[in-house]
């Protein structure tokens, strides 16, 4: 698995869960995970699920494409 790729990805969902104003507590529990896994996605620890990416881009009203938006 492509680190760089999960790694990425954490940051990108860690900055738009803190332009939305949302702490990790209340990430995880609008999407019913313990907070140290949005610890662990955002530090680009964990491969989360397709499931669980869509109900992150519903709570932080972004599209799948923008929390995957890093090669530009």
């Amino acid at each position: 698995m492509n680190t760089k790729i999960l790694e990425n990805l954490g940051k990108n969902i860690k900055y738009l869960r803190k332009s939305k104003g949302l702490t990790q507590s209340e990430l995880a529990d609008r999407i019913g995970v313990h907070p140290t896994y949005i610890g662990k996605i955002e530090g680009g620890k964990s491969n989360p699920s397709t499931i669980l990416l869509f109900q992150i881009s519903r709570v932080l009203k972004v599209t799948l494409y923008q929390m995957f938006e890093f090669d530009k």
